[in-house]
């Protein structure tokens, strides 16, 4: 089984520089989005209702343009829930659960801590409230698998300047810690799990200081899936070449 994510920053401006030839191309069994920016009615038909795969939509209910998660599938899920369950954060339109038989799918938008203290504390509210979600249905005896972008780079290897940015969002000891916590818990970084020393590996690039053509980027996005996984684990890649966002896709390939 092969799964791709990537926060596509305006599924329509990235449906419009030819991603979906190249999803339709590589053909993974589960497509997973973010940062959207639409309404499903604002997609174009081929969007929503791509040939081969069930689509299920989660967008911003207070403001348009802004935030949004999608996930394309060929296996139709058993069952799918639109947010934890918080308004407060749910609102925003940022997680997409698909239960299947063998595991749960996590589709996660994270907030950006930017913009001052009060953003920051709903950043790291919402890590909380999120680790609290996934170790609920791991209790109940769910495999938990859970991608997207993070916004936050974990380790110094994942970024290319992280002296620079210790000091600012992204990049804050907190942040970091809270995946250390995700990590403590059993949850497994797959790229990270075959490429424990892989350098200048990222996932984001700033658009407007040309930051990708220099590689001076940021390790944003990821899969991971808890231990009960582990022995599935078959490839995990960052597809650098892949343009159409300040973004790229990231994949896994599960043995199942």
């Amino acid at each position: 089984m092969k799964l791709i994510s990537w926060n596509v920053n305006g599924l329509r401006a990235c449906y419009k520089k030819g991603c979906w030839e190249w999803f339709k191309n590589e053909s993974p069994d589960i497509f997973c989005l973010q940062e959207t920016k639409a309404h499903p009615e604002q997609l174009p038909d081929e969007v929503r209702n791509t040939q081969g795969y069930h689509s299920y939509f989660d967008h911003s209910k207070i403001k348009k343009g802004y935030s949004g998660v999608a996930v394309f599938t060929k296996v139709e899920p058993d069952k799918v829930e639109y947010g934890m369950g918080i308004e407060e954060f749910d609102q925003e339109g940022r997680l997409l659960a698909l239960f299947f038989k063998d595991f749960v799918l996590i589709n996660i938008y994270f907030p950006n801590g930017g913009g001052g203290p009060v953003r920051l504390d709903y950043k790291l509210r919402f890590y909380d409230a999120f680790m609290n979600y996934i170790e609920k249905l791991r209790k109940n005896g769910h495999k938990i698998i859970f991608c997207g972008d993070i916004n936050t780079a974990h380790k110094e290897i994942d970024l290319a300047r992280p002296k620079e940015n210790e000091n600012n969002t992204g990049f804050l000891p907190v942040e970091r810690a809270w995946i250390d916590k995700v990590v403590g818990c059993g949850y497994i970084d797959t790229f990270r799990y075959f490429y424990p020393e892989a350098k200048n590996k990222y996932t984001y690039w700033d658009m407007k200081t040309f930051a990708r053509d220099r590689n001076v980027g940021w390790r944003l996005d990821y899969f991971f899936v808890s231990a009960d996984l582990k022995q599935d684990l078959k490839k995990a890649d960052v597809l650098y070449n892949i343009l159409g966002s300040d973004h790229c896709p990231i994949s896994l390939e599960l043995e199942f």
